[in-house]
């Protein structure tokens, strides 16, 4: 608990906050959708709250949404989900030299506060992992200003996306907008050519297959960026590692 104390009161938890107040209104925006999103694809109210709180991973959650509404086998279901959060893994084997000396309850709620945006703006701010314990005690307060931030925003607006599903018409274009959003914030995270590429890949490879049934032309748009990074990134550069 005095742990816990000093992260949430260290300088470096609120600069992380701010940094990642400049994004919050698009993670939002695209939260409150799925949330709409969630309740519209048939789900109950109940479960839609529960996966919100317990999955708390939007791509995810609208990857397996149609799935689920289509009667699709739940082997299809979960290949899907650990096929859109596989990058998950990697940020796992990346941030395991930050915290492998916090307790194990301590490494599995960092884990499950970690985003994409989170992730990205910690490794920016942190390249390297430290032996210094007070360094380390701002790794972890700055990781967790970010994420602490980016789940209540995301949560508020899930939350607020369950409860208005049936008065809200779906005519209004909320879904449209969740999609710009993301959007906007995917390209102002593409700050070098290797991303642009990978991303240009991801959008080609999603709609030449998007024929293919149950949205598995995610799926192969994944597939497809990975590989390419894999193929053209080049170790030991300041851009390499999954960002």
């Amino acid at each position: 608990m005095n742990s816990l104390r000093r992260t949430f009161s260290h300088p470096a938890f609120r600069q992380s906050a701010r940094e990642m107040a400049s994004v919050a209104p698009g993670m939002a925006a695209w939260g409150m959708m799925t949330g709409v999103a969630m309740v519209k694809s048939g789900m109950s109210v109940a479960e839609a709250v529960a996966m919100t709180l317990l999955v708390f991973a939007g791509s995810s959650q609208l990857a397996a949404m149609p799935l689920i509404a289509a009667g699709a086998p739940m082997a299809v279901i979960l290949v899907t989900g650990f096929c859109v959060n596989l990058r998950f893994v990697v940020f796992s084997a990346h941030l395991r030299a930050y915290m492998m000396h916090l307790p194990l309850a301590r490494r599995l709620f960092t884990g499950y506060l970690t985003t994409d945006l989170s992730y990205v703006l910690f490794t920016r701010r942190y390249p390297q992992a430290s032996s210094d314990p007070e360094t380390r005690e701002a790794e972890q307060a700055y990781l967790a200003g970010g994420s602490v931030l980016n789940w209540v925003s995301w949560q508020t607006a899930s939350l607020i996306g369950i409860g208005l599903a049936h008065a809200v018409p779906m005519a209004w274009g909320l879904g449209f907008a969740g999609i710009l959003a993301l959007l906007g914030i995917g390209c102002s995270l593409a700050t070098s050519r290797l991303r642009l590429v990978s991303a240009g890949v991801a959008g080609a490879a999603a709609v030449a297959a998007f024929a293919l049934p149950f949205k598995l032309n995610i799926v192969v748009a994944i597939a497809a960026a990975v590989a390419l990074c894999l193929l053209l990134e080049k170790p030991g550069l300041p851009d390499g590692g999954p960002r």
